[in-house]
Parts: structure tokens; C-alpha cells; sequence
């Protein structure tokens, strides 16, 4: 049996164990895989459910549900900005998310979905918001694809913000064979490792992670909740785009060093841009509606931030497992 044929039958047996309530066979299947496969359902628990089907279960080379790389229509992909934090808001779509986080001097914008949504989502969002599209000063683009990195150009040339990029990714988008939807932006400020950004009261921490693409980074930034101080894990580039050792290696590398620069901040929130991974249409709803003595929804503590890492490096860890299984007929 090829590798490729391995890994297939592997997952498929597991994805319609899970639907069909059948027991998984797992003769076939190395006990690594088994076993980290367990720890990291275990470490999912009801919490990061999303990343442990995207990853654990069913992981693939290729668009996740929702990237609809040409406008499918408002109605499929529309969603209400809300307050989620008091400076940080979600302007994101139901599969994608961007991030205004306000300032003392202006907003940061991380993250900027695909072009078609730029308008309706962050620009309006942040007028609904009370905010002002004009004091964006920074947009971080946390990885160099589509879905995340079509509106920098807009914010670059109607309000002269700065776009921030990891290196590998300015090269990336520099290369691309298409022309990119809104515009290519101007090469500007390069993500660096342990770099924290400053605008106003607020302090950014960069985490490069490279993997799902070279340039990838997370980031580390505090905000308030009813004045109530709590640190955010962001983490960017979540899914595999290779499967082989080189990417495994680098993947799990990551995964580690993000999990240690959140757990060494004591971040209690993680958020993503993706909402598959960590339910932020969902969430951003629940934290915003909520009456004032009730929890916040993104608030899941530092076991809680710990556990995401942990899906997600075990989830790698799986995956690699089958790869390394060795030859069969």
C-alpha cells in the first residue's frame, strides 16, 4: 500500500468511525498514530473540536470549508461586526475572521479576509463599531493567502496604514502567478521574531511559526474585559499544506514554540483567523450579547490555551506517523 493510499485509509476509517459509530480498525494503522490521535481528542475535549476534525480527523491538502476564493454571495458569508473585548472587535465573516484591536494612537487591524469582503466586513464593521476606518494605522497579515491578505492593499493606499508581513510571505505574494483580488500591497514593515509592536497604550509581540507557509506568525497581545485585564494567543496558520517530513518538523516546531510564548505571557484567550478552529463567529456573538456579569466565551484560560497547541501538535504528530509507517504491499 503507498503512503498516499495509507494516510487515506487511515483517516477514512476514522471519519466513518465517527459517523457511523462504528469501532476504528486500526491493524493497518502504526500505534503512534493511535496514540496521538487519543491525546489529542483528549485534549479537545468540547473546546477545540474544530481543530481536532480539521486536523485530526480529516486533514487535507487544500482550501478549508469556507474559503470561497470568488464571492459566493453576502448571504453565505456575511456576518455582523460585534464588541467582543472593550478594544477588541471582530470584523470577520462566518468562515474567516479580522481583528480591530483599538489603541491610545489608532487601530490595529490583523488580518484582512478576501477582497470581495474587505468593504462590507472590516470598513463598514468598523464604522458600525463607532470606529474610524482612517485611524488604522498598522494591518498585520498574520500569513500570506487569500483569504487573509486581500484587503492590505486597500488600507496601504486609502489611509496609508503600514502592512506587516513575515519575509517568507512578502516573497510568497511577490511570486504569485495571478494577479492578487484588490491589488498586491507595496513591500512594507517585515514580521521578526520576538518583535513587539507598539501603538499607544498597546504592545503586540510577534511569533514567527513558519509551516503552513514560510512566513507565517502568531501573536501575543494583552486586552480588557468590564476592565479586566486578560492576554490573547494568536495563532495563524493552522492547517497542514504538505504532508511530508520537512513540513511535519517545522509544523510541530511551531506549534511548540507558540504554545511556549503563550503559556510564558499566561494567556487565558485564543483566537485564530479562521473560525473552523477556534468558533470565533460563534463566540464573538455570545461574548457581545452577554449580560454584563457573564463570562466571556473567548476566555478559556491558560489550560485551556495550552490544549489547542496541544491538539494541533499532536494532531502533526498523527499525520507524520502514517507517513513514517514504512512500505506495505
Amino acid at each position: 500500500m503507498t503512503t498516499a493510499k495509507k494516510l487515506f485509509y487511515g483517516l477514512s476509517l476514522c471519519v466513518g468511525a465517527l459517523l457511523c459509530g462504528a469501532p476504528v480498525q486500526a491493524a493497518d494503522l502504526p500505534a503512534d498514530y493511535m496514540a496521538h490521535l487519543k491525546t489529542a481528542k483528549e485534549a479537545a475535549r468540547f473546546e477545540w473540536l474544530g481543530v481536532l476534525a480539521r486536523n485530526c480527523i480529516a486533514p487535507k491538502v487544500g482550501p478549508a470549508v469556507g474559503n470561497y476564493n470568488t464571492d459566493p454571495g453576502r448571504d453565505i458569508w456575511y456576518a455582523e461586526p460585534q464588541k467582543v473585548f472593550d478594544n477588541l472587535y471582530f470584523l470577520g465573516t462566518k468562515f474567516h475572521t479580522a481583528w480591530a484591536l483599538t489603541t491610545s494612537d489608532g487601530i490595529i487591524i490583523i488580518d484582512t479576509l478576501y477582497n470581495y469582503a474587505v468593504g462590507p466586513e472590516i470598513v463598514e464593521g468598523l464604522k458600525k463599531m463607532s470606529l474610524d476606518p482612517s485611524k488604522v494605522k498598522y494591518v498585520l497579515i498574520t500569513h500570506g493567502h487569500g483569504d487573509h491578505d486581500e484587503g492590505a492593499r486597500y488600507f496601504q493606499d486609502t489611509y496609508g496604514s503600514h502592512v506587516m508581513l513575515g519575509a517568507g510571505d512578502w516573497d510568497l505574494i511577490a511570486q504569485a502567478t495571478r494577479p492578487m483580488p484588490g491589488g498586491t500591497p507595496k513591500k512594507d514593515l517585515v514580521a521578526e521574531d520576538g518583535r513587539v509592536l507598539t501603538l499607544g497604550d498597546a504592545a503586540v509581540k510577534i511569533v514567527t511559526t513558519p509551516g503552513h507557509t514560510p512566513g507565517s506568525y502568531g501573536l501575543i497581545f494583552k486586552v480588557t474585559d468590564h476592565g479586566q485585564p486578560h492576554t490573547v494567543a494568536y495563532a495563524s496558520g493552522t492547517a497542514f499544506t504538505a504532508y511530508d517530513k520537512a513540513f511535519f518538523d517545522t509544523f510541530v516546531a511551531s506549534q511548540k514554540k507558540m504554545a511556549a510564548a503563550a503559556a510564558a505571557a499566561g494567556a487565558t484567550v485564543l483566537i485564530s483567523n479562521h473560525s473552523a478552529f477556534d468558533d470565533a463567529w460563534t463566540k464573538s456573538r455570545l461574548a457581545a450579547w452577554r449580560p454584563a456579569n457573564q463570562p466571556n466565551a473567548f476566555v478559556v484560560g491558560a489550560d485551556g490555551v495550552a490544549n489547542f497547541f496541544a491538539v494541533m501538535g499532536e494532531c502533526s504528530l498523527a499525520a507524520k506517523s502514517l507517513l513514517s509507517s514504512g512500505p506495505s504491499s
